[in-house]
């Protein structure tokens, strides 16, 4: 009751909505907390609930969405899962585990949590928010809403939209994006679905991917803004610059762009795979193609696999199993391939993989132990809690350097016995954060539990390197551009572009 007695002494919020789902609503929210931290503001970013299996783990060791602490990183502070209290990590069959502030407390369906987690979580937000203003009390939160805040067989139960607009009293931005047509009636649809008092919020609409000529739009900008009696604050254009997808659906859409490049990269699209922005980093090197494998095939055309994250690892290796890709991924190991597995790709690599728990994917009705594909001598087994923790390192292999990342997972992994431990060499001064071992015929198969790992750009650079010198390419040496300075770059420019065609004035009072 605290916290409420002081919300109209609080920065108004800006709070960024969509009408739909990839409208933008991410993107357009890490632009503003950019333009406001050059403009000399403090902004923080907030989303109350957020459904992704791309996660980041904060300094505390609590999981939160990727997208809000790449916003975190666009407002230049250290993320924290009280800036998204409410993180659903989708299992499949309409089933997530529910984390708390950082916390996992359990596993739902999609019916049960409309019906038992509403309130629970409603209090989680609030004394999120409350935390946050006790912290930074002349902040200015930024706010993102989920999909569409009027959905309306969800909406007495939705948390994340109108619920928290109004809790707020923040100024509301409605996005939408032209691209995917109908943008006239995914505007007035989603006003005249919201209720008087809703509608009052909102305070300027964006028309987000405009191509061509923007003055093209003017007439149907009057339009909207004459039906709406809301203006239309902003036409942003389309941007070329890769972001990592929210959703792992988009993946389908996310392609190499680089005319040249000189090693392809082909990494598996698994069923549940998590923490697809590992690989950002590769795909801003312009050496590099990457292609998603969907599919049994020949691998020989790729220089490097990459087998990612799994959010359930049994099942993503009985997908594999059953696709003959665990075959194709063998055969590729024997003809001089290069592997890495990151987390749930490093535990498939091994031989054995035990579910004791029922954790990843096994169900009463199938094993709970399974062969892995049986390229590193590694035995996993998932317990009932999964460890997560910011990593400070050092790797031996294949460079010596500093290693920063985090760890994100379930289940153990340990050498089968001490005579497989001749075999591969630890990667890390912390043996238990990853192995690798060399082929007979050439290549190397890797293993790592730590996300992130090529946002260093030395153990990157040198790992790149061992490919190129197969290839007999020249090596790298320094020319790298650094990741995070990329990013850095990456959103400064976004922030420009948006700051170019949106007009923020009457938000900040």
């Amino acid at each position: 009751m605290e916290f409420e007695a002081k919300l109209h002494e609080i920065k108004r919020p800006i709070m960024v909505l969509g009408t739909s789902s990839g409208a933008g609503k991410s993107l357009t929210v890490t632009a503003i907390c950019r333009i406001l931290k050059n403009s000399g503001e403090e902004p923080i970013p907030f989303k109350g609930q957020n459904m992704s299996n791309n996660a980041w783990v904060d300094w505390e060791g609590g999981e939160m969405a990727y997208s809000q602490a790449l916003q975190a990183f666009a407002c230049g502070i250290n993320p924290s899962s009280e800036m998204n209290p409410i993180l659903l990590k989708p299992q499949g069959n309409s089933i997530s585990e529910v984390i708390h502030l950082g916390k996992s407390i359990g596993i739902t369906t999609a019916k049960s949590y409309y019906q038992d987690w509403f309130i629970p979580g409603w209090e989680v937000i609030k004394k999120s928010l409350s935390s946050i203003y006790k912290k930074s009390p002349n902040c200015r939160l930024i706010v993102e809403g989920a999909g569409s805040p009027v959905e309306m067989n969800l909406i007495h139960r939705d948390l994340t939209n109108l619920k928290v607009a109004k809790y707020l009293n923040a100024n509301c931005i409605l996005v939408t994006d032209i691209e995917r047509g109908g943008v006239f009636a995914q505007i007035i649809g989603t006003l005249t679905l919201m209720k008087p008092e809703e509608k009052k919020l909102i305070k300027g609409i964006i028309i987000n991917r405009f191509r061509g000529d923007l003055s093209l739009f003017e007439e149907g900008k009057k339009w909207i803004e004459r039906k709406t009696k809301v203006p239309v604050i902003g036409i942003i254009p389309w941007l070329n610059d890769t972001f990592p997808p929210e959703d792992s659906l988009d993946l389908l859409e996310k392609k190499s762009h680089f005319s040249n490049p000189e090693i392809k990269v082909g990494i598996i699209k698994l069923p549940s795979i998590s923490n697809f922005s590992d690989f950002d980093p590769l795909e801003n090197e312009e050496s590099i193609l990457i292609e998603w494998i969907r599919e049994s095939k020949n691998l020989s055309n790729y220089d490097l696999i990459i087998l990612p994250g799994s959010k359930q690892t049994i099942r993503d290796q009985i997908f594999l199993e059953n696709t003959g890709l665990s075959q194709d991924i063998r055969e590729y190991s024997e003809n001089k391939g290069n592997i890495i597995g990151i987390c749930g790709g490093l535990q498939m690599l091994g031989t054995t993989l035990e579910d004791p728990y029922f954790k990843e994917g096994s169900n009463e009705s199938s094993e709970k132990r399974i062969n892995g594909i049986g390229l590193l001598p590694l035995k996993t087994t998932f317990f009932e809690k999964k460890l997560t923790r910011q990593i400070n390192s050092e790797s031996s292999w294949p460079c010596h350097s500093k290693i920063n990342g985090f760890e994100i997972h379930n289940g153990q992994t340990e050498i089968e016995n001490m005579q497989s431990s001749l075999q591969i060499n630890p990667i890390f001064k912390d043996s238990c954060l990853g192995w690798y071992k060399e082929n007979k015929r050439g290549g190397t198969i890797a293993g790592t539990y730590i996300h992130g790992i090529f946002e260093n750009d030395c153990w990157r650079e040198q790992y790149i390197n061992l490919i190129r010198k197969s290839k007999k390419l020249p090596i790298l040496s320094g020319k790298s551009i650094s990741y995070k300075k990329k990013r850095e770059l990456i959103i400064e420019n976004l922030a420009n572009e948006f700051a170019k065609n949106l007009n923020l004035t009457s938000f900040l009072n």
